[in-house]
C-alpha cells in the first residue's frame, strides 16, 4: 500500500481539528474576555533508507541520505492571553483587568477558579457573584441600603450610604497571575483551574507585582479577530482539500498499478 495515503489522511485528521478550534474561537467572538485558542502541529517521525554519513568507499560519505516523513499530528492547543479591547459598559459592577491578573472565583466546594471575565453582579445577600452565581474569593458584600458602588484601579471597594459624609471601605478585590498561564485548564463558564503547569497562582493587590490594575465601568471583550480567524478558517480548508487530493492522486496511481496487463 502506498504511505502517501497514510500520510495524508494524517493531515486531513489534523486539519479537521485546526478548523474544530477555529469555529470555537469564531462562536465565541462576543464572549467577555474570551482567549482564542492555537494549534500547534509537528511532524511524525521519518522512515529512513539510507543514513547521512554513511561511508561507501574508502573516505567518501553519503551527504544528505534518504528519508520520508509519515505525516503530522496535533502538538497542542494553547490559549492566546493577550489582551481584549475595553469596552465601556457604565456598570459599576462591570470591572475590567488592565494587565495579567485573573480575578479568582469560589465554586462549589471550596474550590478555587480564575477568570478575567469581570461582568458581576449581586445576589440576594447582597454578595459580589458571578453571571452564574459563584461569589469572588474575596467575600465583598455590599450593604443593601448602598446607593453607589465605587471601585478603584488598586482593587478597594467602597459604597456611598445614606447621611454618610464619605463613602465606606468594604474590601478589596486580589488579582492572580500564574509563570504560565497558557497551562491553565479551561473548564467552560469563562473559568480556568489551576494545572501542574500553569504553576502555583500569585496573589497580589491590582497594581502591585505587574499584575493589572481595574477599570470599572468596562468590560474586557473577546481577543478574537474575526478577519484573522476567516483566512486561518480558509487556510486550514484548502489544506485539507490539498490532503484529499494527495490521497486522490495515490489511489489513482494504484489503480493505474492494478490495470497493469502484462
Amino acid at each position: 500500500m502506498m504511505r502517501s495515503l497514510w500520510t495524508a489522511s494524517t493531515g486531513m485528521i489534523g486539519q479537521q481539528f485546526n478548523v474544530d478550534v477555529i469555529s470555537n474561537n469564531l462562536a465565541n467572538v462576543n464572549t467577555t474576555a474570551f482567549k482564542k485558542d492555537r494549534v500547534d502541529f509537528e511532524d511524525l517521525m521519518y522512515q529512513r533508507m539510507l543514513l547521512a554519513g554513511t561511508p561507501t568507499s574508502g573516505d567518501v560519505q553519503i551527504p544528505t541520505g534518504i528519508q520520508v516523513g509519515l505525516g503530522t499530528r496535533v502538538a497542542a492547543t494553547q490559549k492566546m492571553f493577550e489582551q481584549g479591547s475595553l469596552k465601556r459598559t457604565a456598570n459599576p459592577l462591570d470591572i475590567a483587568v488592565e494587565g495579567d491578573g485573573f480575578f479568582r472565583v469560589t465554586l462549589a466546594g471550596g474550590i478555587t477558579a480564575f477568570t478575567r471575565d469581570g461582568s458581576f453582579k449581586l445576589d440576594s445577600t447582597g454578595r459580589v457573584v458571578t453571571s452564574d452565581g459563584d461569589p469572588i474569593a474575596d467575600a465583598i458584600t455590599v450593604p443593601q441600603d448602598a446607593t453607589a458602588i465605587l471601585i478603584t484601579t488598586d482593587g478597594t471597594v467602597s459604597v456611598q450610604q445614606p447621611g454618610a459624609v464619605a463613602p465606606a471601605q468594604i474590601g478589596t478585590i486580589t488579582l492572580a497571575k500564574f509563570v504560565n498561564p497558557a497551562g491553565l485548564g479551561a473548564v467552560g463558564q469563562n473559568l480556568f483551574l489551576e494545572t501542574a503547569a500553569s504553576g502555583a497562582p500569585i496573589e497580589a493587590q491590582p497594581q502591585t507585582e505587574g499584575i493589572g490594575a481595574l477599570r470599572q465601568g468596562f468590560l474586557e471583550m473577546s481577543n478574537v479577530q474575526v478577519v484573522e480567524s476567516m483566512v486561518d478558517l480558509i487556510t486550514a480548508q484548502r489544506a485539507y482539500e490539498v490532503n484529499s487530493r494527495s490521497i486522490q492522486t495515490s489511489d489513482g496511481m494504484l489503480q493505474t498499478a492494478a490495470g497493469l496487463k502484462r
